[in-house]
């Protein structure tokens, strides 16, 4: 617990604002970005709906699983108290460390770079394709543009919100959420009633991009799909701020994945009745070009400042919900000491939330593509950790167990775990330079944990319970 007279964390969110983070970090950057790469990588509209089932049947595993953890170990922190917990601090310091720069910063990035593609239906010069290279070739290189400018202004506004206090921030959350999803709803209802759609879509394949087998291929694909369900666990971060974590928390994840796996299996219908895949290959605002073709130009500009509210309302989220975790650790002794520090007027943990923006700016000049992967692939590693955590610390004496695992058990671990395997297997042998890269910042945070944190680590700091 806090020292006597230091400021902590406070109780103030309740359903729906922890829903509300749940289904703001879900809906965002990948359902808008990534169906326009599964056209190139798969090529038939059957493999991309069916993906997005997949997808969706393991974000609910995982929020099932997560649920359990989140009730047993409320702190902030998540798979960072989990593997702490579990497998010991080297493996909870990793979680971490990798999500300081893969699990929010880079995706906060690419939220905000999605963002500015979408901003680029009214302003061409703020698109990704504009940014000018200032390094590398091929696949690896920096980019600096409008896209990236743009990108770093939304950044910059809501670390500054979320610096001055989080009841504040979860009003404009809550407000914003609604607004996304009255958008979607409005926007799927609008497309079968008055779009120009074609049903023949369904069964107009497109050209591959990739010339990898399909199931192999497939499994890569789901790392894009990954991305954009990760929010399923978004709640779990902020559980020592959540009113009754035991009921809130389960309630959160289950309703927000639930919410958002409905929709995203909507939109995609929406998007190939728009289009067929050849045309929706390779677009990264795909949900602009998708509203051009339903509705003409003028409503389509509609949408297209509609789907950019909603990438704000990620990228609020994630600004939101990453420094929990930076906080959790530097509490343990196992992060910097000033991600610990409470700010005493507005009770956030503000150093931590400006280290997070400043990271973010810096990785808005990565390519999309390339941050998507690297994302997914470490958010799945960790995600399959911590539900194999589960296995481990349901073993121990007192250990609440929810009934919803408790069916089938172990079927819905496993199954999650399993699915987490092969993905891994598939990218390293067909993404090695990403898995590569991936792999380093593992091993990075492995050395700063021996060499400058070992010491000062506390293990049992994170284990509260309440």
């Amino acid at each position: 617990m806090s020292a006597p007279g230091r400021p902590s964390l406070l109780r103030q969110l309740g359903v729906v604002s922890a829903t509300a983070l749940v289904v703001s970090n879900m809906i965002g950057t990948g359902i808008f970005t990534t169906s326009g790469f599964l056209a190139g990588d798969l090529g038939s509209p059957k493999l991309v709906l069916w993906i997005w089932v997949v997808g969706a049947v393991c974000a609910f595993l995982g929020a099932i699983c997560y649920s359990e953890l989140g009730v047993n170990l409320p702190s902030s922190g998540g798979e960072y108290v989990y593997l702490t917990r579990a497998f010991g601090p080297t493996w909870g310091f990793m979680s971490g460390w990798v999500s300081f720069f893969a699990g929010f910063s880079a995706p906060i990035a690419a939220a905000a770079l999605a963002f500015s593609d979408y901003l680029g239906y009214f302003f061409p010069s703020v698109r990704q394709e504009n940014a000018h290279v200032l390094a590398g070739s091929g696949e690896w290189t920096l980019h600096l543009g409008g896209a990236q400018m743009a990108a770093c202004a939304l950044v910059l506004v809501f670390t500054a919100l979320n610096c001055i206090g989080v009841e504040r921030v979860a009003r404009i959350q809550n407000v914003l959420t609604a607004a996304k999803v009255l958008m979607l709803v409005g926007f799927i209802a609008l497309a079968f009633s008055i779009g120009h759609g074609s049903w023949n879509n369904f069964s107009a394949n497109a050209t591959r991009t990739a010339s990898t087998p399909l199931v192999a291929q497939f499994a890569v694909s789901l790392f894009w799909i990954y991305v954009a369900y990760s929010g399923w666990n978004a709640a779990t971060y902020v559980a020592e701020e959540l009113r009754q974590p035991s009921r809130t928390l389960p309630a959160a994840l289950g309703i927000g994945t639930a919410l958002v796996a409905a929709l995203y299996l909507l939109l995609n219908v929406v998007f190939i009745y728009a289009a067929p895949l050849e045309d929706l290959k390779g677009h990264i605002a795909v949900g602009a070009l998708a509203a051009s073709r339903l509705f003409g130009p003028e409503i389509a500009g509609l949408f297209s400042g509609l789907m950019a509210l909603s990438l704000m309302s990620t990228v609020n989220a994630m600004v939101t919900i990453g420094p929990r975790v930076y906080y959790a650790m530097a509490k343990n002794g196992a992060f910097l000491a000033s991600a610990a520090k409470v700010h005493p007027k507005w009770r956030t943990p503000v150093l931590a939330i400006v280290a997070q923006g400043v990271c973010t700016m810096i990785l808005t000049l990565t390519p999309f593509p390339q941050l998507v992967i690297y994302i997914g692939f470490l958010l799945n590693f960790f995600a399959v950790m911590s539900v194999a955590s589960l296995i481990h610390l349901r073993r121990q004496p007192g250990w609440r167990k929810l009934r919803v695992v408790s069916f089938c058990y172990p079927l819905f671990p496993v199954l999650f775990i399993l699915v987490g395997l092969w993905m891994t297997v598939q990218g390293v042998q067909l993404k090695p330079y990403v898995s590569l890269a991936a792999v380093i910042t593992v091993a990075t945070g492995a050395l700063v944990y021996h060499f400058r944190m070992r010491s000062k680590a506390q293990p049992e700091a994170v284990i509260e319970t309440y």
